[in-house]
C-alpha cells in the first residue's frame, strides 16, 4: 500500500477545549450523585424529543470524579425514527460548590477524543477560574473514540504502510500517483467495510446537532462552548444552525468555514513554512543549532537532508527506517508549539549525522502510535472520513496541476511533499454532506475568535477573517506569538480576556491585542 501525501490529511490536528454560559444549571442527581439529567424544551420538533429528554446512566470512570456515559442521537438526522448512533460523553463538576454553568469542549482534529481529554487532562483544560466556576464536558464526536460506531479502517499493520512507507517510484511520477490512488482505495474500501453505512453520517453539520443534544441533556438552555482548531469550525457550524442557542462560545485556533478546500491547503502550506521560518530564525541564533549561515541556507540545508532521505532512509535505534513521509511529519509536529523547538533541534542535528531516531519519534506522537506498534487511537481514520464528508479539493487533472504548481512556489521546503492532496478523498463513496451556504450566526450572542500570529495550523488571517468578515456578531483577540491555539496557556492577557468572557459576561470593546 502507498503512503498517502502528508497535504492529504496535513494540518487540522490539534489541542482545544471549550465554552461558557451566563445561566447556573440544576444538577438533579442520576445513578451517581451528581450526574446531570435533561430539561424538556417545548421549541424542539416532537420527533426529536426523545432524543433531547433521554434519561442519561452515568457512572464513575476517571479520577478525580469524572462521570462518563452514553446518550443516543439519529445516525441521519432527517430520519430521526431511524437507526441510532452512540456517542460517549465525560463530565467533571466545578470546584466550586455552585458552578455558573457548564462548558462544552472540542480539543480539534477531526478525530481527537473529548472524554480522553477529560479523563486524562482535566486539569489543563482552561485555566483555574474556569474549572472552579464551570462544570467542563467533554464528548467524542460521531465515528471517534468510544463513540459507536466507532470509524475503523485499517489493522496497525496496514496503517503502518499506509503511513510509513517509502516513496518507491519517486514523488509525482506516474507510477508514484497510481501507486498513491490503489493505497487510498484500500484504505477507503476498508473505512466502508469496518465501519459500515453509517460512515456518511460523520459530517460535521451532523456532529453540531448532536451538540445542541449534548447541551439539553446537561440541563443547559444557551450552550457554552470552547472549540479549538477542527472545534473552532464545529462551533461555527452550531452557531449558524442555532444561533439563538448560543450563551458563550470561543472559538481558538480559528478556521474560516467560507474558504475552499483549495485554498485551506495552501493556506496552511503557508502556515507551516512560516513556522519554519520562526523556527529557523530562532535556532540560527542559538550556538546548538546545526545550520549554518542565512535563514535562506538553512532552509537550503533541510532541502537537501530531505532529498537525500527521498534516496535512501535513515536508520534509526529501532528496526524502523525513517522514511521521507515520517520526516515530513516528524518536521511538521513540533511547529505546533514552540516548546517542541529544542526537540526539533536535536532532531535535525541527529539527522544531519544520519540519525533519524528522533524524527521518527515525532512522527509516532503526532500519529499516536505507541511502542507496541498499536495506535492509541482512531485519529487518522477519523480525520480523513469526517474532512471527506465536509469537503473536497478539486480533483481534476487541471485543478491538481494548478494546486502543484501553487505548492512549489509556496514553500520551497514543504511544497514538493504538500502536492497531489486532492487525492484523499478522491474515492470516498459518499457524496460531500449538506451544510450551510453561509455562516454569519445572525442574532447569536457575540463569540470570541482567537487567533495566533504564528499558529501553523490554521493561519492567524483565518481568525481574522471568521470575526470580522464571517461571524455578524464576534470579536477577534490576537495573541502575538508561536503555536497553535492561545488559551489555557502561558498568556496572561489570553487568560484573563477568556476568563473574563466566560466568568463575568465581559466581551471586550476592541480587539484585544496579547503576548
Amino acid at each position: 500500500m502507498a503512503k498517502r501525501r502528508w497535504s492529504l490529511i496535513a494540518a487540522i490536528s490539534s489541542l482545544a477545549l471549550v465554552l461558557s454560559a451566563c445561566t447556573g444549571s440544576s444538577l438533579p442527581s442520576g445513578p451517581i450523585e451528581g450526574g446531570p439529567q435533561p430539561s424538556a424544551d417545548a421549541a424542539i420538533a416532537a420527533e426529536l424529543q426523545p432524543f433531547y429528554t433521554q434519561t442519561v446512566e452515568w457512572s464513575a470512570c476517571a479520577e478525580p470524579d469524572i462521570l462518563c456515559a452514553d446518550i443516543e442521537v439519529p445516525a441521519d438526522w432527517s430520519n430521526p425514527s431511524g437507526e441510532r448512533l452512540k456517542l460517549a460523553i465525560a463530565y467533571r463538576k466545578a470546584d466550586n460548590e455552585t458552578a455558573l454553568g457548564s462548558v462544552i469542549f472540542n480539543p480539534g482534529g477531526p478525530g481527537s477524543s473529548g472524554v480522553n481529554w477529560l479523563k486524562d487532562s482535566a486539569t489543563q483544560i482552561g485555566t483555574t477560574n474556569l474549572r472552579a466556576n464551570f462544570n467542563l464536558v467533554g464528548f467524542d464526536p460521531r465515528g471517534v473514540g468510544a463513540s459507536e460506531p466507532k470509524i475503523t479502517c485499517l489493522d496497525a499493520k496496514n496503517t503502518d504502510e499506509f503511513l510509513y512507507s517509502d516513496s518507491k517510484f519517486g514523488i509525482g511520477t506516474e507510477q508514484d500517483i497510481a501507486a498513491t490512488r490503489a493505497g487510498i482505495k484500500e484504505f477507503t474500501d476498508a473505512c466502508l467495510a469496518n465501519t459500515g453505512p453509517n460512515l456518511r453520517f460523520v459530517d460535521t453539520a451532523s456532529a453540531a446537532k448532536d451538540l445542541d443534544v449534548i447541551r439539553a441533556v446537561f440541563g443547559e438552555e444557551k450552550i457554552n462552548y470552547l472549540g479549538f482548531s477542527y472545534g473552532t469550525f464545529l462551533g461555527t457550524m452550531y452557531a449558524e444552525l442555532f444561533p439563538g442557542r448560543v450563551g458563550s462560545m470561543v472559538l481558538d485556533g480559528a478556521i474560516d468555514p467560507t474558504v475552499t478546500e483549495d485554498a485551506q491547503n495552501i493556506s496552511q502550506l503557508v502556515g507551516f513554512d512560516r513556522a519554519l521560518k520562526n523556527y529557523l530564525t530562532s535556532c540560527l541564533e542559538s550556538q546548538d543549532c546545526p545550520f549554518t549561515g542565512s535563514l535562506q541556507n538553512a532552509e537550503k540545508q533541510i532541502q537537501q537532508l530531505l532529498l537525500r532521505i527521498e534516496k535512501k532512509p535513515l536508520t534509526t535505534e529501532s528496526e524502523r527506517d525513517l522514511t521521507i513521509w515520517s520526516a515530513i511529519t516528524g518536521i511538521i509536529m513540533p511547529l505546533y508549539g514552540q516548546s517542541w523547538w529544542p526537540t526539533l533541534t536535536d532532531a535535525f542535528a541527529d539527522a544531519m549525522r544520519g540519525d533519524g531516531t528522533i524524527l521518527l519519534a515525532l512522527a509516532d506522537t503526532y500519529n499516536d502510535r505507541l511502542e507496541d506498534g498499536s495506535y492509541g487511537s482512531n485519529m487518522l481514520e477519523a480525520n480523513i472520513a469526517i474532512s471527506c464528508m465536509d469537503g473536497r479539493q478539486s480533483a481534476d487533472e487541471k485543478s491538481v496541476a494548478a494546486q502543484n504548481k501553487l505548492a512549489l512556489q509556496t514553500s520551497s521546503t514543504f511544497g514538493r511533499y504538500w502536492q497531489f492532496g486532492a487525492l484523499t478523498c478522491e474515492q470516498w463513496p459518499f457524496p460531500v454532506a449538506e451544510r450551510p451556504s453561509e455562516f454569519a450566526a445572525k442574532g447569536s450572542a457575540p463569540i470570541l475568535v482567537i487567533g495566533t500570529t504564528g499558529d501553523p495550523a490554521t493561519p492567524y488571517e483565518q481568525a481574522v477573517a471568521l470575526a470580522n468578515d464571517v461571524l455578524e456578531n464576534a470579536q477577534l483577540v490576537t495573541f502575538n506569538g508561536e503555536g497553535h491555539t492561545a488559551y489555557g496557556l502561558e498568556s496572561k492577557c489570553i487568560n484573563r480576556t477568556v476568563d473574563n468572557y466566560f466568568i463575568k459576561n465581559v466581551v471586550p470593546s476592541e480587539d484585544p491585542d496579547c503576548s
